[in-house]
Parts: structure tokens; sequence; C-alpha cells
């Protein structure tokens, strides 16, 4: 979940993952670390010396949609097979170990999607534990059907009979099935079996270490510069400028800009937070007027994205002229830190295996300009937000912080679809406040993730007294989730439900019409744009 060089990378117990583009892979680096080991995805033409370069305890080899037989399906070096440290191939990476093993693969009689009852033949290794018969969750295309006498299989299923194998002489095990879907009730234990049972592994990954590994990483390459940090009071910023300021104290200047775009009070929010609360040099920038003025009459979101990201980093080089002008005891300022999650890597197509679709621009990842005059500090790049959060509080950050739901770096500007005026902006902002009013009453402010309302670009007839209205429609969007990869739509009670409608509508002028989106993701994202 970062670039494969060891300088980023906590001396740790580490398992690189070979993403060969599964939906899934983010899940199994995911399970690896809930383990207590740490998970690293790299792309499958990764050379052998850069995963030497990383001593890994094991690897992996994820799923992937491709058929092994695909001119173009991605490959690995063979030599992966031969680093003498284990390797756990996983459906498309089972097929490939396999083949590279002398093994036949070739197309299953139909797609095999769904629950699959496997028959456990042989309980040792990686299935130590096991019952012998068990649910596990099949997704592919082929399978493997001719193996050497090198192999044992030591699990099948009614149509796969080489649904779990080994490798007699070398450390190589692979299943067709998924392990690391909460649909194989026992995968985590067979991924346990491998970390701990086959690899070694003392499950000595731990956030505080994560911390501690780095703060010396910003440290050693801050050097006696001065860094900057865009605060927005959102738990990412937060948890970027906690770590930042024990990792290099007052060498850190953080600098909020108010954008136009922001929720109610959420301005003096920050201020009175860090500035009052929080020992930690805050500069605030007035930059509404430009940002209005870059939006006006744009709609389209990719574009909002480019124009905020563009303006962003031009605010910033002037806020940090204006910090390199002050006299100070420290160099200048050449660094920026941004608090970069997995996920967004991912989805703006940053994923190193190269199969990640560019599902939206984050202005944070890929949206900045090539002249941007700093050098980026990411130090929450390899973190998933669940992973951000227990972060936050190792860090000691008070809990109304570290639990705040997320806020896009754009604002509002994605939450109005279509072009952007004050008066959209001001009423989303009482649309908005009006919602999680209702949800914090109601004690669903920690059992919800993301909560927001989004303002159509439609208008409904209506009727309001005695009278016809034609006004806009506001879409409430409430969504649950562990890492943002994946979400589901939040079941709010029916009651909850009518007081927010019934609130927004009686309380805000110009909305006659309140929708609730119920869509998951995928395949919608969170945001509407």
């Amino acid at each position: 979940m970062t670039t494969a060089t060891t300088g980023d990378i906590p001396a740790t117990e580490t398992i690189p993952i070979l993403d060969f583009g599964s939906q899934y892979t983010q899940l199994i680096a995911r399970r690896v670390r809930e383990l207590g080991a740490f998970s690293l995805l790299v792309a499958p033409d990764t050379d052998l010396e850069t995963i030497r370069a990383l001593n890994p305890k094991g690897v992996i080899l994820s799923g992937g949609p491709s058929s092994v037989h695909e001119s173009g399906a991605p490959v690995c070096d063979p030599g992966m097979l031969e680093l003498g440290v284990p390797v756990l191939g996983i459906c498309y990476g089972m097929q490939l170990g396999c083949e590279m093993l002398g093994g036949t693969v070739k197309s299953a009689p139909s797609r095999e999607y769904g629950r699959a009852q496997l028959e456990i033949g042989n309980d040792e290794g990686l299935l130590a534990g096991i019952p012998s018969r068990t649910s596990v969750w099949m997704s592919h295309g082929d399978q493997v059907t001719g193996l050497s006498d090198a192999f044992e299989a030591v699990a099948s299923t009614s149509t796969c009979p080489f649904a779990a194998v080994r490798h007699r002489e070398r450390p190589f095990w692979g299943v067709q099935f998924h392990p690391e879907v909460t649909h194989t009730p026992h995968g985590v234990d067979i991924l346990r079996n491998f970390l701990y049972g086959i690899c070694g592994c003392s499950g000595t990954w731990r956030m505080s270490e994560y911390l501690d590994a780095e703060c010396e990483r910003v440290r050693a390459r801050v050097g006696e510069d001065r860094v900057i940090c865009g605060l927005s009071g959102g738990v990412d910023s937060s948890v970027v400028a906690a770590l930042l300021q024990r990792a290099i104290g007052d060498r850190l200047t953080c600098i909020f800009v108010d954008n136009g775009l922001l929720r109610k009070n959420e301005r003096e929010l920050v201020e009175t937070t860090f500035r009052d609360h929080f020992d930690i040099d805050l500069r605030v920038v007035d930059a509404a007027d430009a940002f209005l003025e870059d939006l006006k009459g744009v709609d389209d979101p990719q574009e909002k994205r480019r124009l905020i990201g563009h303006r962003f980093i031009t605010v910033f080089q002037e806020a940090a002229r204006q910090v390199e002008s002050e006299s100070s005891k420290y160099g200048g300022v050449r660094f920026l830190a941004q608090g970069t999650l997995y996920p967004d890597v991912i989805e703006s197509g940053h994923s190193l295996a190269g199969t990640a679709a560019n599902i939206k621009l984050h202005h944070n990842v890929g949206g900045l300009p090539e002249e941007l005059g700093f050098e980026l500090v990411e130090p929450l790049r390899d973190l998933f937000k669940d992973e951000v959060r227990t972060l936050g509080e190792v860090l000691g950050l008070p809990p109304a912080i570290v639990w705040r739901h997320p806020f896009p770096g754009p604002g509002l500007a994605v939450r109005v679809l279509g072009d952007i005026t004050i008066e959209k902006l001001d009423l989303l902002r009482e649309c908005d406040e009006i919602l999680l009013e209702e949800i914090v009453a109601n004690e669903l402010y920690r059992s919800t993730n993301q909560v927001f309302t989004v303002l159509l670009p439609v208008r409904s007839v209506g009727v309001m007294g005695d009278g016809r209205t034609y006004d806009n429609v506001v879409a409430v969007r409430a969504v649950e989730t562990q890492d943002f990869m994946t979400a589901d739509w939040a079941r709010l009670p029916y009651g909850v439900l009518a007081s927010i409608s019934n609130r927004i509508i009686n309380e805000v002028a110009g909305v006659n019409r309140v929708v609730y989106d119920i869509s998951s993701k995928p395949p919608a994202t969170i945001e509407w744009e």
C-alpha cells in the first residue's frame, strides 16, 4: 500500500501482496494487518530485488479478473517462488503459481460464483483447526485441473477437485476460494495459519510501532526544514497535524483555508479547537471569493476538483511565502503535508498493479499541478480510514475529532450537483446542519460512518399551505463502512428519516422534497460527485 521502497516501510514483519487486480485485494491487506503483520500492496511485475529488500516473512499472490491464458494477463517473476519464503496464491494467484510449477489450468465448465462446501483432506498446515466441512466463497472462471506429483491436494469442492493445494518441495500453498471475505467463515483462521503457522510471524505490528517509525521517517526526511500542513478539522488532517507536531514540533505550521465550501460554522470550530486547545501554529486564510470565482459556471465534477486543487496549491504557495518571510531559526518551507489515505490512492487510479480505474480525482492525489513547489509528506498514505482513527487515539486526540465523519477535500462543491452559487451553498449548509443534529440527537453518529445531504440539480412540484411550489430536491446519504473501499447504506429508523425530512422542508426555504439514497458502494461511490 505504498511504493515498494524500503525507506517507506516500518521495521516490522512485512507481507508483500502482489496485486493482480482482484476486487478483494484490499481486504487481504486489511486482514493481514488485523492479524498483526504489516501488509504491502505491490505490482505483480515488481522486481525480485525490491521484494528481497523488504525482508518479507511471506508473499501473497492475490486474485484477479484475468485468465492465465489471456494475452497480456498479469504475471510475476517465476523467481518469486524461489525467494525462500512461504507463498500463498489466492484464486488467480493460485492458478498462476500452480502453472509456473508445472500444473495445468483450464476454463471451468461454468463460472463459479458464490458459496461452496469445502471438504478438507489434510487438516495440517494451512488448514489446521478448520472444520472438515466448511463454507467458502468462490469467484472464478478458470481452475487448476492437473498437478504434478510434487503437489498435494488438501481440499476440494464438488466442482473443484483442487480447491486447496500445497507443494511438497517448495513453500507454496494455493486456495481457489477467497479466505479474505466474510462469506468464508473460517477465512481469517486460514490466513492466521499462513502468517503464524507457516510464515512464522509473531504479530508484532501495532499502530504504536507505526507511529514511532513514521515519526522517525518524517524527522529524517524533513531535517531542519519546515512543513506546512493543510488543516481542515477532519480526522485525516488532524491526525497528520498531531503526528507531525510530535515528530518535528514547532517546525510545523498548519494552514486552514476558508474556501467558501465549508459546512456551517466550520471555520469557527477549527480555530477554537486547534488554536485555543492545541499548541499548534495555525494560520487562517480567507480565500472564499477566489475559489467561488474559479467555480463560477462549472458543473463537471472532475473539473471542479481540478480547479479546487489548483487554487488550493496557489493559496498554499502564497501562505508558505508569508511563513518563509518570517524570521525563524529553522530552514525554509520545503514540505507540504497532506492527509492522503490508501483509498484515495486506489480510487485515483494509482494502484501499483496498474489495474485500478480512475474513479474520481482527489484534490490531494494526482490533482496537484506539476509546478507545486513543495515536496509532499503523506504520513497516512499507507492507512485505511479505521486505522487513521486508531492512530488518532494513540496520539491522544479527543474522541470528538477521532470519530468525526469525513468531509471531502473539495467540500460542498461536490455535494451541490451542477454549478455552484452562494445561494445553493447556504441552502445546503442549513440542510446538512439539520441532518447532523437529528443523527446526533438519536445517537446514530457513531453507528454511521458518513452522513450528509446533496443538493440535486432538479426541481419538483409540491404543495405547501394552499399553494403550489416548484422547489429544490435534497438527497440524504448515510452509509456504514469499515474502510470506505466498500460501503452499504445505513438503515436509519423510519421515524428519524421522517423527522429529518419534515425539518428540512419546514425550516429550509426553497426545499420541498427530500429523498434517501439507498445505493451501496460499489456500484455507487459514497459521494455523488
